[in-house]
């Protein structure tokens, strides 16, 4: 009997070891590993260059002679052609939020009509007068937020230009003045680098005073500009 049951035992260890050797033998399909997309990233810094179109108001208001009351002159609207450079900083934290840094500078080709003016109830006139703007700038910073490669944003900052009304009563108008600009914009990320962005600015460079020192008068210049461009930008 303790034979028989040796056997017994013995039969199902090899019918056990040839079942085990069967399923090692076996090939189970292998599930790919799942391929990680990277999510984009708006931070860092960038560099590029834009073109667009705008739109400009002047009004100048004259008192040529100390305590005679101004003239109010509208010099006329203006628009045409800007183009010009841009860099920045992004940085993108919370999941979305982007907040950043830009400064640019456009070169124009804007001006307007000239007007005389004249010296109320003296008949001197001063002559004729333009109005033209040779570069502007801003110096803003950036806040929007991210829809992976989309990122929609608002912009408010300080702006410059250099604005030319001529030569009134003996005085040059001619230097650059400071004031601020706010608006908005969306950029969209083609690669890892390059994004485009189409941007609207509102500048205003108003306030810029002027005095006549032969007449103790003044000059009071109002500039203001509507901007629309496309910009185009590498991201390091």
């Amino acid at each position: 009997m303790l034979k028989r049951a040796l056997a017994g035992v013995s039969a199902l260890a090899l019918l056990g070891g040839a079942a085990s050797a069967a399923d090692l033998a076996t090939k189970y399909p292998v599930k790919a590993a799942p391929v990680v997309v990277p999510v984009f990233s708006w931070t860092g810094f960038y560099i590029g260059a834009n073109v667009g179109w705008a739109w400009q108001n002047n009004d100048l208001s004259v008192s040529p002679f100390y305590g005679i009351p101004a003239t109010n002159i509208s010099v006329g609207s203006a628009n045409g052609f800007i183009g010009g450079l841009q860099a920045g900083y992004n940085w993108q934290f919370a999941n979305n939020v982007v907040i950043g840094l830009e400064a640019d500078i456009e070169w124009t080709d804007l001006g307007s009509n000239g007007v005389a003016i004249v010296s109320p109830g003296r008949g001197l006139a001063a002559g004729l007068t333009t109005a033209s703007m040779d570069y502007a700038g801003t110096i803003r910073a950036r806040l929007g937020y991210a829809f992976d490669r989309v990122l929609p944003y608002i912009t408010a900052g300080v702006a410059y230009g250099k604005t030319d009304f001529g030569t009134i009563y003996g005085t040059s108008t001619s230097e650059t003045n400071w004031g601020w600009t706010i608006g908005g914009g969306v950029e969209y990320a083609f690669t890892n680098n390059i994004t485009a962005k189409l941007e609207y600015l509102y500048v205003d460079l108003g306030g810029s005073t002027y005095t006549i020192p032969s007449t103790l008068g003044s000059i009071q210049a109002d500039t203001n500009t509507s901007v629309l461009k496309v910009g185009v930008n590498y991201k390091f």
